[in-house]
């Protein structure tokens, strides 16, 4: 008996050969019908025996390309008709968009197979892509994603690569990007000052310039890198210098999985995440190499990531390289620079040469950062070639514009179940950094045709997000608080409902009492939340200049917990080196400030109790990037199997509890007085936590019955803490949730705060 279904598809559906691939499925059964694009994804008719209609049905989504991804998929009966063959058909215009936009990925094995193959015409043709590969989101001006719309606009196609596009058996049928040497962008050197440098290949001679020890600046999907010999430390030592970036760790890419290995510590997971079509920077395990101490000093782990781009291949194998430093084109904590021009005037004093072509950037996208714990990549950056796949959600959401915080900044926009998060913007206390952040709320919002109704932002009255956010007219405004927000997003993306648990960590958030909070246990769920306890306040001398010079902090937990005659060498357990070498006059100044209330305000911060701590040990003093201190104390935890860990006390404060650090500081202060080295203390530090959290959860659910723990906040990235918590609070009976789609830290906010503010605006 003949059949005729119609399949409605929906997800990442147009531009990654989705439609090729079902022309191949349907014809290879003698099947009959249509294929479409529509607003919401594809249409499919498709007719013939019904066992054979029903098998196609089956391997539908089960074969479907790798750049696919299927969100839901209706099938209906519908009358037969006299189609006798199948067919591709134009699309359907003027309903609503709903479609997904596929993320920029790295170029398949296909491509680069051509591309070294001397006789194939695209022989090391820097810019070969298919419908499974290469540049999508940030060659997209606007929507519906075809050639027309895209960067590539610019660049008619050659009669071959039009043959290949409305070809559908041929592997680039309708990829907009396609192009070769007759039709598609061309790389070019520049001198610094941005001139033409004449050359027969200018990759070829951008290698040799890297050999000789010079920064380069190369154009990639995203932004320019600045690249630099990884294996050269005068080379390292001049870009840090020229970066002024003292002592951040660089990102390492090196050619294959092979050179991995001898660089890295490399499990299973770790080499299916490199080697994943997103390519993102992964944090690793250094081994003893020939890569540059100087890529990431004071730090165990290494970044490192394969090549993404068709170039990045030529640039490797042309300069024989074992690894390049690929970090950012910017200045520290600036927007990457993504335009040729820009690129000479922002990174002017930073690179000699210039690696560029001729395919705009049309949106900056960092490369993403990821760490891989329990064999699953859990994300540090969500960027490049994650962006914009969504965040899927348990349940229809209002159209919410979230707005993110100040620090590693994205925005959210919510539809439907889906939660669209940006790419990194970084930390808009720059101007440069704030215009991104107009540009990303604008493109997002074009491309994805979605106008809110609501827009979310922080409570923070001072921070950038929160004033545009308040500016906005003819939209609902929610603010939501900072803590609240962390548990809500790794609610939304594990599909919690209900109340939990929620460890919300880290550096710097704005609470409901005016007070800088971040060491928080929350009973929470999406509409409120309940402050169940929190670190005791401690004092922050000099505001700022206390999370840049963790010594303040140390000096305000002993004066906390001590009062000023931790000074008195006299004191034994006092004599330690930390108190040996301060400077008298700054801590007379600095008690005085913390006496008489004056830039000291209070913070419940563990991110601070971090950054006591280095200090106290003589780790870490003063910091040249955010976290520094608090991540050199987890890297100087001993590999011991010591189980001791610092106590902390729970002291009863009205319905809840505040978590005090006293007998921590005793205890390590006595450590320290026995000459116990630094790597034991950090181990027993972290322990102490672990311990004192396992306890308070169990306080927790024994007033409240529940036992679904969620953990946010910045704090749990990292590893040895957040594993463990994990490990032991599963233990005892809990039931923990984290987060592996989007970050822990700020880059996560903005997702919590939409699901938050959406819920709060229900009745």
């Amino acid at each position: 008996m003949e059949v005729r279904r119609q399949i409605e598809v929906s997800g990442i559906v147009q531009g990654v050969g989705f439609r090729p691939y079902v022309y191949r499925l349907a014809t290879g059964r003698h099947l009959k019908g249509t294929i479409r694009n529509t607003p919401a994804g594809v249409t499919i008719e498709i007719q013939g025996p019904a066992e054979t209609v029903q098998d196609f049905v089956e391997h539908l989504p089960a074969e479907a390309p790798p750049l696919a991804r299927i969100t839901c998929l209706a099938v209906h009966d519908v009358p037969c008709n006299g189609d006798q063959e199948f067919r591709i058909v134009d699309s359907h215009e003027g309903e609503e968009v709903r479609t997904l936009i596929s993320p920029d990925v790295a170029v398949c094995a296909d491509c680069l197979a051509e591309m070294f193959d001397l006789n194939d015409r695209r022989y090391r043709y820097p810019f070969i892509n298919c419908t499974n590969c290469g540049p999508r989101f940030t060659i997209i001006r606007d929507i519906p994603y075809d050639r027309p719309s895209t960067s590539m606009a610019v660049f008619p196609m050659c009669p071959a690569c039009l043959a290949e596009y409305e070809n559908p058996l041929d592997r680039r049928f309708h990829a907009q990007p396609n192009a070769c040497w007759e039709c598609g962008p061309r790389a070019e050197l520049w001198d610094k000052s941005g001139r033409k440098l004449e050359c027969r290949d200018p990759i070829a001679e951008a290698a040799l310039l890297l050999q000789s020890g010079l920064v380069v600046a190369l154009k990639g999907l995203g932004g320019f890198h600045l690249a630099v010999d990884a294996t050269n430390p005068a080379a390292v030592a001049l870009l840090r210098q020229r970066k002024h970036r003292v002592e951040k760790p660089f990102a390492v890419m090196v050619p294959d999985l092979q050179v991995a290995e001898e660089v890295c510590e490399l499990d299973g997971p770790a080499r299916t995440i490199l080697q994943s079509m997103q390519r993102p920077i992964v944090l690793l395990k250094k081994k003893p190499s020939i890569i540059s101490d100087q890529v990431a000093p004071f730090n165990r782990y290494l970044g490192i990531f394969l090549p993404y781009t068709p170039l990045h291949y030529l640039l490797l194998a042309e300069g024989g390289f074992k690894a390049l430093v690929m970090t950012s084109g910017n200045l520290s904590e600036e927007p990457i620079a993504i335009d040729n021009r820009e690129a000479v005037n922002r990174l002017d004093g930073l690179a000699d040469h210039f690696l560029v072509h001729n395919r705009d950037i049309l949106l900056r996208c960092d490369d993403s950062v990821v760490r891989v714990a329990g064999g699953i990549a859990r994300q540090l950056r969500r960027s490049r070639g994650f962006v914009p796949v969504p965040v899927f959600l348990k349940d229809n959401q209002p159209s919410v514009l979230a707005v993110g915080g100040e620090l590693k900044n994205t925005i959210c926009l919510t539809k439907d179940k889906n939660a669209f998060l940006s790419q990194h913007i970084g930390d808009l206390e720059n101007v440069e950094s704030y215009g991104f952040f107009h540009e990303a709320v604008e493109h997002l919002e074009r491309i994805l045709e979605i106008r809110p109704e609501i827009i979310a932002y922080d409570l923070h009255p001072n921070y950038f997000s929160t004033k545009w956010a308040l500016q906005q007219t003819g939209v609902k405004l929610v603010g939501v608080q900072h803590h609240h927000a962390h548990i809500a997003s790794c609610m939304a993306e594990n599909h919690l409902e209900g109340r939990v648990i929620g460890f919300a960590l880290d550096g710097t958030g704005y609470g409901t009492d005016g007070h800088i909070w971040g060491g928080e246990v929350l009973i929470a769920g999406y509409k409120d939340f309940e402050r169940a306890a929190h670190f005791e306040y401690v004092p922050l001398p000099g505001g700022e200049a206390a999370i840049r010079e963790p010594w303040r902090m140390a000096v305000s937990y002993l004066a906390h917990h001590f009062r000023p005659e931790f000074l008195k060498s006299e004191l034994l357990k006092f004599d330690i080196p930390f108190v040996r070498q301060l400077n008298q006059a700054k801590v007379d100044l600095l008690l005085r400030m913390i006496e008489q209330s004056v830039n000291s305000p209070l913070t419940s911060s563990c991110g601070r109790l971090f950054d006591a701590v280095s200090a106290l040990v003589g780790i870490r003093q003063q910091v040249n990037y955010e976290a520094q201190a608090a991540i050199e104390l987890e890297m100087a935890i001993s590999e011991s199997e010591d189980e001791t860990g610092y106590p902390l006390e729970l002291l009863p404060n009205g319905p809840g509890w505040i978590i005090g650090t006293r007998p921590l500081f005793v205890s390590l202060l006595n450590d320290l007085g026995n000459n116990l080295p630094a790597a034991a203390i950090s181990r027993r530090f972290h322990n102490g936590l672990v311990e004192g959290f396992v306890q308070l959860a169990t306080l927790l659910c024994n007033q409240t019955t529940l036992r679904r723990v969620c953990l946010s906040g910045g704090t749990f990235h990292n590893l040895y803490l957040s594993q463990r918590l994990e490990t032991r609070l599963s233990d005892v009976g809990f039931e923990v949730f984290v987060q592996k789609e989007v970050p822990s830290g700020d880059g996560g906010l903005s997702l919590g705060q939409a699901l938050v503010a959406a819920a709060t605006m229900q009745p």
